[in-house]
Order: structure tokens, then C-alpha cells, then sequence
């Protein structure tokens, strides 16, 4: 069986970075934390990349290519619930996979003004993207909502999306990178906005998947109380 080609020192620089912003937080990493992870010279990082911020620039041009497929939407037929559901529970994964995008969101973007550009057109793609799902539930009788209820309800998820990490680490008094930080109760509470304007089974679906989110995430935190209790000295 053939090997795999070795990974390019520019990918590797990229991958350590995204590993080492997730753990601490892009603000406490330095170009010199990742050469030092890598065990290479921080000349030869910055061969690769200028600075900090264009290793930034390339894991956000990767966590924004990763998120490319779900805009699109269904367009060979109308959407249904399970659209919905895909869309946001793939959009909240990538999401987490590139955490610190959105938990250091203020500080990268107030420092790096194309950086800020790009994430406001990616923001008001993935509203368009949320009404042209509804707008297909309401075509296809699943949803009675206004235009002007699902464009509230669409701001009203970008804003869950952009902002939910820093909410949990407030609400829970978490560490950043804590493991109860997950991504399916940020899913459930955008299914709970839509789930008033739904009819019948497509109401009970939605309401049914939110509530296991919940359990799953409950579940999976009680296993950790347990597992700790238990490991405890």
C-alpha cells in the first residue's frame, strides 16, 4: 500500500496553530508557541506566513471553504425539516472544529479589518441561507410565518451561531476549551426559534430532535460527573 505523501510544512504550521488557538485561545499563542510545538525555527514559520494574523487568514479561508456546501441549499428540489436540521447541525460542527474563530471573535477581527469583511459576508450568507430554508418550508406548507418572522428568526440564528460559545463559557462558567461546551445545544436552541411557526408533524419533528440534543448533551455530562466521581482520590 502506497504512503501517504508527507504533509507540507505550511499545512503542518496550519494544523499545530488551529490545535494550539482551540486549547489557549488565539490571543495567548505566539508565532514562537507554534514553532516550538513544531520544533522548527521561527524563521522558517515565517518563510511560510508573515505573521500570526495571515495563519489566521488561512484557517479561516479553510473553516469558510468547509461551511461553502451548506449556502447552497437544496436547489434540485424544496426544503424540508431535515434541510434545516442537516444545515445547522453540520454549520455548528465546522464551527466547533474552528472554535476560536468565533470565541476570540472580537479580538481577531478588531486587529485584522479584511478578516472582519469576511466574516460579515459569511454572516449575512448563512441569514440568506436560513430564509431560503424556511422560505421553502412555508412553499411547501411546513412553515406559516410572515417574511418579515423569518428574517427575524434567520438574524436571530446568525447572531446564536456567531455568539453561543461565549454565552455557555458565561452561562456554565467554563474553561474555553471545556469539554461540556458542545455544539448540539446551540442546534437545539435555533430549532427551538423555528419550531412556533412549524405545522403539525413538522412541528413535532423539530421539537423532537431539539429535546434529543438535549438529552444526548445532558446525558453525556452526567456520564463525566459520574466518570470524575468515580476517578476521584
Amino acid at each position: 500500500m502506497p504512503r501517504k505523501p508527507p504533509r507540507r510544512t505550511r499545512e503542518r504550521i496550519a494544523t499545530t496553530a488551529l490545535a494550539l488557538f482551540n486549547a489557549a485561545g488565539e490571543p495567548h499563542v505566539t508565532t514562537a508557541d507554534i514553532a516550538d510545538e513544531m520544533n522548527i525555527s521561527p524563521g522558517n514559520l515565517y518563510y511560510h506566513f508573515r505573521n500570526k494574523d495571515d495563519i489566521i487568514g488561512e484557517l479561516y479561508a479553510a473553516f469558510a471553504e468547509s461551511v461553502e456546501p451548506l449556502l447552497a441549499g437544496p436547489s434540485a428540489r424544496a426544503a424540508d425539516v431535515e434541510d434545516l436540521w442537516l444545515f445547522l447541525h453540520v454549520l455548528f460542527e465546522r464551527m466547533w472544529e474552528y472554535r476560536f474563530l468565533f470565541r476570540d471573535l472580537d479580538e481577531i477581527v478588531s486587529r485584522n479589518a479584511q478578516l472582519a469583511q469576511r466574516f460579515a459576508g459569511l454572516a449575512r450568507r448563512e441569514r440568506s441561507a436560513v430564509i431560503e430554508l424556511c422560505e421553502g418550508l412555508r412553499a411547501a406548507g411546513a412553515l406559516d410565518a410572515s417574511d418579515a418572522e423569518i428574517a427575524a428568526v434567520a438574524t436571530n440564528a446568525v447572531m446564536i451561531a456567531t455568539y453561543w460559545m461565549s454565552f455557555q463559557r458565561l452561562a456554565r462558567g467554563a474553561p474555553a476549551d471545556a469539554e461540556g461546551m458542545q455544539f448540539e445545544r446551540a442546534v437545539a436552541q435555533v430549532l427551538a426559534l423555528v419550531a412556533p411557526y412549524l405545522r403539525g408533524a413538522h412541528r413535532a419533528l423539530v421539537e423532537n430532535l431539539g429535546a434529543r440534543y438535549l438529552e444526548g448533551n445532558d446525558a453525556q455530562r452526567r456520564f463525566r460527573s459520574r466518570e470524575h466521581n468515580v476517578n476521584r482520590p
